[in-house]
C-alpha cells in the first residue's frame, strides 16, 4: 500500500495493519468512512477500483471531513481475489 502519512510504502498484512495505528491514535471512535463515487473495471484475472471517498475522524472534539481518493488493484489467485496494490491520495492544496 502507498499512503499519505509515513510509512510511504507498506508490504504485507502486518505492515498494513500498523499503518492504521497512527490514524486511529489521533481520533476518537467511531471514524466514519463513506464512498462518494466508485468505478470498477474487472477482467477475468485482474480488477481495478477507483473511488472518491471521505472519512470523518474526530479532532479536538469535532468531526473533520477528509476527502481522499482510493485506488485498488486486484489479481485473481487460486484462493480468490488478492489486493496487489492500494493507494490513498488527498487533493493538493
Amino acid at each position: 500500500m502507498f499512503d499519505v502519512p509515513p510509512p510511504f510504502e507498506s508490504r504485507g498484512l502486518d505492515e498494513y495493519r500498523r499503518t492504521w495505528d497512527l490514524f486511529f491514535s489521533t481520533s476518537k471512535d467511531p471514524v466514519v468512512f463513506d464512498f462518494d463515487d466508485m468505478e470498477i473495471t474487472a477482467g477475468r484475472d485482474v480488477a481495478f477500483i477507483s473511488a472518491r471517498m471521505h472519512c470523518e475522524p474526530t479532532e479536538a472534539g469535532k468531526r473533520a471531513r477528509l476527502d481522499f481518493r482510493l485506488t485498488v488493484g486486484l489479481r485473481k489467485a487460486s484462493r480468490g481475489w488478492v489486493i496487489t496494490h492500494e493507494h490513498h491520495s488527498v487533493p493538493a492544496t
